[in-house]
């Protein structure tokens, strides 16, 4: 019982930082968009960086990063953020919007590789979901997918067995796309990271040496897909399928 008593107040106490932490979150966030708003960008940028250092994840903090860094000319940094605001909140048109206009600004405008018509199919429900609401709508899926099943076995009447039989296979089928999408992301999110390009111009390598032939340029604020590292040096691939390597300091993380 005391042992108990004991690991009740420290999950307490536990409780009550958190509580206060995330209060000076919001305070330095509510500080940031003041500075914001009164064109203080530099100063908006300081806050707003303290409280992801402190370990805080939110779409709406990273857009409204990548909108200060717009304003502050920082079209890289902006990307990046407005990149990393999306990963978080997919569907939001308004982060959409924004990276679309700051994209527009970089010297590279890099055509992506043609899709057939089932691959941009595949593409469009394979970008509207993250990981996390996928995993979520899978096991929605397959729950009903149960219940289904249990309809049909139960049903005395040839009618309900019909229509929950159809029914069962629809949700299969619903419930082998979801789950493939979803493992197909987090499977992506693991072994294919993305990054832009901060560099305002970096010569991409034939392999991971300085003295590697020249393959070809890319430019601050380029979106890249890294596919390799190799000590200090990253493989990767841009929208048109074209692949090198360069410096991993050349580069930050979405």
């Amino acid at each position: 019982m005391i042992y108990k008593s004991k690991y009740l107040i420290l999950l307490l106490i536990q409780l009550m930082v958190l509580n206060l932490f995330a209060n000076d979150a919001n305070k330095i966030i509510e500080k940031a968009n003041n500075q914001y708003n009164r064109g203080l960008y530099d100063s908006a940028i300081i806050n707003y960086q303290s409280v992801v250092d402190s370990g805080i994840e939110a779409g709406e903090l990273y857009y409204n990063m990548g909108n200060t860094y717009y304003k502050n000319n920082d079209i890289a940094s902006s990307i990046l953020y407005y990149e990393k605001a999306k990963k978080l909140l997919p569907n939001d048109e308004s982060i959409q919007y924004n990276l679309n206009i700051a994209n527009s600004m970089i010297v590279d405008k890099i055509e992506k590789v043609p899709e057939l018509f089932y691959q941009r199919w595949w593409s469009f429900f394979y970008n509207i979901l993250d990981s996390n609401t996928g995993a979520i709508l899978t096991l929605i899926l397959f729950a009903l997918l149960i219940i289904s099943i249990g309809i049909f076995i139960l049903s005395q009447t040839r009618n309900n067995r019909k229509v929950s039989f159809y029914l069962s296979m629809f949700l299969l089928l619903l419930t082998i796309v979801s789950t493939t999408l979803t493992w197909q992301k987090y499977n992506n999110s693991l072994k294919h990271k993305e990054a832009i390009v901060f560099d305002p111009s970096i010569t991409i390598k034939s392999s991971p040496t300085q003295n590697a032939v020249d393959l070809f340029v890319i430019h601050e604020g380029t979106k890249v897909k890294v596919m390799d590292k190799i000590d200090n040096w990253v493989e990767i691939k841009i929208n048109n399928g074209s692949k090198g390597w360069l410096p991993e300091k050349s580069i930050r993380e979405i």
